[in-house]
C-alpha cells in the first residue's frame, strides 16, 4: 500500500500556514510548472498535476482539517500510481468521486435521492480555477489566450464506475448501500460516512486496471479563451461546463479564468476609468494654451486653461476603458502636475525674479490672516 504523501511539502508551505499563504503557494508554483510555459516537458506536467491535486485539498479549510486529522476521504496524487491514473487509490475509499463531491456529500441526505433510499442523486461537479497574463493592452482591447487546465475526466475503461469492465459496484455489505453508520441510540446518535464504502453505497470488488477504482483520471485539458475588452485585475471569465464532470451523471462545474494585468507606463486603472499624469511647464499653468495628450488609440491635442493649479484633473469622457457587458466605456482623467526644474540657468533665474516683481501678493496671507483671528478670540 502506497504512503499517504505530505501535501504540505508538494506545495512547500508549513503545516500552520494560513489559507492566504497555501494559496500564494499554490500560485507561484502553478507559474512556474505550468504546461504552457514548459511545452513538452513531461516531468513539470506531472509537477503541475501534483501541485493542483494537493491544493485540491489545502486550498478548502474543511477538506484541510479533514487531512490534518487524518480522517477525511483523501488520498493524494503521487504521480508514480497504476494506469494511466497516478493516483494512489488506497486513500480514496470511496472513490475518486469523494474529492470531487462536497465533503461527505455522498452519504446521508446531500448525496442520495430524496427519502433516503435508492440510488445516490447525480451532483455537480466542481469548479476549477486558473490565471492568465495579460498585457495592459491586451486586457483594453480583448484577446484569445490558451489555458491549460488540471482536471479529472471520466475513466474510459470501465466508464467511470471504478470497476474492472465486466463487473460492477456491489451494495456495500456494512451499511447496506445507505453510505451511512449510526452510533449510539435516540438524541444521542452520531451519523458518519461508512469506514467500508466511504459514503458511496457501493463497494469495488474488482477495480479497473486504468485507474485503479478512482473511476477518473488525472489530465490537463487545453482551451482558448475569448477575454472580454475592459477585464481588469481579477476579472473572473466563465466558461460554463468546462469544469469537473459531475457525479453518477450529474452536469459538470464551470472553469473560472482569473486575469492578471501588467501595469501600463502610462495609465492607471481605476475603476471603470484610467488615470494619466501629464506633466505640464509653468508657462502652461500660467498662460494656458493647447497641448498633445495620449489615448487609449493614439493621442488628441486638450485645451489647458489660465492659471491651471498643480493636481488639477480634466476628463476626456467616453474615451476610457470599455465597460465589461457592453454598457459603453469609461472616461480618460488627465492629472496636471507642474513640472519645476531642479536647477535654474543665470537667465533662468534673472527671469524668475522679474516675474517676482510683477506678481505682488502673499499667497500665505490667508494663513497668518487666520491665526491672528484665533489669537484674538483667545484674549
Amino acid at each position: 500500500m502506497a504512503t499517504r504523501p505530505d501535501l504540505y511539502k508538494t506545495l512547500g508551505v508549513d503545516k500552520k500556514a494560513s489559507q492566504e499563504d497555501v494559496k500564494k503557494a499554490y500560485r507561484k508554483l502553478a507559474r512556474r510548472y505550468h504546461p504552457d510555459q514548459n511545452k513538452g516537458d513531461k516531468a513539470a506536467e506531472e509537477r503541475f498535476k501534483q501541485i493542483s491535486a494537493a491544493y485540491d485539498v489545502l486550498g478548502d479549510p474543511e477538506k484541510r482539517k479533514q487531512y490534518d486529522r487524518g480522517t477525511g476521504p483523501f488520498g493524494a496524487f503521487t504521480g508514480t500510481g497504476q494506469g494511466g491514473g497516478g493516483f494512489d487509490p488506497s486513500g480514496f475509499p470511496g472513490g475518486f468521486g469523494d474529492i470531487l463531491s462536497d465533503l461527505f456529500g455522498r452519504g446521508g441526505g446531500a448525496g442520495r435521492a430524496p427519502g433516503g433510499g435508492g440510488s445516490p442523486r447525480p451532483l455537480r461537479g466542481r469548479d476549477l480555477e486558473t490565471d492568465v497574463q495579460l498585457a495592459f493592452e491586451q486586457a483594453i482591447e480583448g484577446t484569445q489566450l490558451p489555458v491549460s487546465v488540471p482536471t479529472a475526466t471520466t475513466c474510459t475503461t470501465c466508464r467511470g464506475t471504478g470497476a474492472r469492465p465486466g463487473t460492477t459496484p456491489t451494495i456495500c455489505p456494512q451499511c447496506q448501500g445507505r453510505g451511512i453508520e449510526s452510533h449510539g441510540q435516540g438524541l444521542f446518535s452520531i451519523s458518519q460516512p461508512c469506514a467500508r464504502c466511504g459514503g458511496s453505497g457501493t463497494v469495488i470488488e474488482h477495480a479497473c486496471p486504468t485507474c485503479s477504482g478512482a473511476g477518473a483520471t488525472r489530465t490537463v485539458k487545453k482551451y482558448r479563451v475569448n477575454i472580454p475588452a475592459g477585464v481588469r485585475e481579477g476579472s473572473r471569465v466563465r466558461l460554463a461546463g468546462k469544469g469537473e464532470p459531475g457525479l453518477r451523471g450529474g452536469p459538470p462545474g464551470d472553469l473560472f479564468v482569473v486575469t492578471h494585468v501588467a501595469p501600463s507606463p502610462i495609465f492607471t486603472r481605476k475603476g471603470d476609468h484610467v488615470e494619466v499624469e501629464v506633466p505640464i511647464s509653468i508657462v502652461e499653468a500660467l498662460r494656458g494654451g493647447t497641448i498633445e495628450v495620449p489615448t487609449l488609440e493614439g493621442t488628441k491635442r486638450l485645451k489647458i486653461a489660465a492659471g491651471t493649479k498643480h493636481g488639477t484633473v480634466q476628463r476626456l469622457r467616453g474615451e476610457g476603458p470599455p465597460r465589461l457587458g457592453g454598457h459603453g466605456r469609461g472616461d480618460i482623467h488627465y492629472r496636471f502636475v507642474i513640472d519645476v526644474p531642479e536647477k535654474l540657468s543665470a537667465a533662468q533665474r534673472d527671469a524668475v525674479d522679474e516675474l517676482a516683481k510683477v506678481l505682488n501678493g502673499d499667497p500665505r496671507a490667508g494663513l497668518s490672516g487666520a491665526r491672528k483671528a484665533k489669537a484674538k478670540d483667545k484674549a
